[in-house]
């Protein structure tokens, strides 16, 4: 009796500031998953220099990719096709893993898929679902949440073969932000207060350990014209900008913070001593107005959409906060919930392989003419 031969797809991701490969067969079992952070790179400029990040990618590339090989037990004839993610992103970054994406392709004879970096997030909590004996109950709810991305889907099989065979999945946004990500905003206060890039990991850690006591100004929830499920966090972020300025006592412990990042001392157990409890407090109220707004339209959306299972995924979704809070509200309203593990909410290319699998069961291949698409639409 002969044993079926897996599939492996070789994923590429380029999209921001992380250059990352993984082998995943079958859509399911990662192999390999290698990323190379450019954080520290992008730390001194308080964000991610898209001209600095496009030649750091042109640096790791061929590095990252024959170590996600050599992890997997590979060579290079071992793979049986190349994902990579054609969009959205910058568009300098993209060019990088595209092109190397498409030479490495053509030269193995293997076919090329263009992924959509937003499916990938996607399939990132498949990936974990597998791995962990769940089978994930559709339609569902999704909301990607990152630096780049705010936005909710829905997700439905799109063809009569389940997505754990290989199927398709189906996506129709529902809302996306207005103006600011959630983790562009966290990015933004953070950089405001003298906590350094990236913002979010030090802004959920210095929210967990605030004391109860009243905080110094209160956030009420956000509303939107139009679509009430769209999200946006510009007047929030705006709103912690006014407050500090109008708070003199802020300024001596911000210049304080800002002269240990430039010494290099920048670990939570460096910053917290230096975090009056005013500070604090101001901090867990933001994080908690991030949080509440969250929720609450990914409930929303659920219970409008008659979904079975909630879903968050992309770098926000490593929040602690976010994490404790809607699992616990979304499996009281009755929905299953979902997270992807830490290493797979942020940029990976495992998610991008996995995501590629569907279409190369479909045999929706790309060619030499695919470009970089730096707003490319998921629905």
């Amino acid at each position: 009796m002969s044993t079926r031969v897996s599939t492996r797809i070789l994923g590429i991701e380029s999209s921001c500031d992380e250059t990352a490969a993984a082998v995943v067969a079958d859509g399911r079992d990662v192999l390999s998953n290698v990323v190379a952070s450019q954080i520290d790179i992008h730390r001194k400029f308080g964000g991610v220099v898209p001209e600095i990040a496009s030649r750091e990618h042109l640096r790791q590339v061929v590095p990252v990719v024959r170590e996600a090989l050599s992890q997997a037990g590979l060579q290079f004839s071992g793979i049986d096709a190349v994902g990579v993610t054609q969009g959205p992103g910058l568009m300098g970054a993209l060019l990088v893993g595209i092109t190397y994406g498409k030479t490495l392709a053509a030269a193995l004879g293997k076919p090329l898929i263009g992924v959509n970096h937003l499916a990938g997030h996607v399939h990132a909590v498949f990936l974990d679902a597998h791995k962990a004996g769940r089978k994930i109950q559709l339609p569902a709810v999704c909301l990607i949440v990152s630096g780049g991305h705010t936005v909710l889907y829905e997700v439905k099989e799109k063809t009569a073969t389940s997505y754990d065979e290989g199927g398709e999945l189906q996506y129709r946004k529902i809302s996306q932000t207005r103006d600011d990500a959630a983790g562009e905003a966290y990015d933004k206060v953070a950089k405001l207060l003298g906590l350094g890039y990236p913002g979010g990991p030090m802004l959920d850690r210095l929210a967990a350990v605030a004391s109860n006591a009243a905080p110094p100004i209160r956030f009420g929830p956000t509303k939107t014209r139009g679509n009430p499920l769209d999200f946006s966090f510009s007047g929030l972020k705006t709103a912690v900008l006014y407050h500090v300025r109008e708070t003199p006592e802020y300024l001596g412990e911000i210049a304080e913070r800002e002269a240990s990042l430039q010494r290099g001392e920048r670990s939570f157990e460096q910053l917290l001593p230096l975090c009056s409890p005013k500070t604090l407090s101001l901090i867990r109220e933001f994080q908690n107005a991030v949080v509440r707004d969250l929720l609450e339209r990914t409930l929303a959306a659920a219970e409008q959409s008659s979904a079975e299972t909630v879903l968050v995924t992309g770098g926000v979704a490593a929040n602690s906060q976010l994490r404790a809070t809607v699992e616990a509200r979304a499996r009281a309203a009755g929905f299953d919930v979902l997270f992807p593990s830490r290493a797979l909410s942020t940029d990976n290319a495992a998610m991008i392989a996995a995501a590629a699998y569907p279409r190369f069961r479909a045999g929706i291949f790309a060619d030499s003419s695919l470009d970089p698409d730096a707003g490319l639409a998921l629905a």
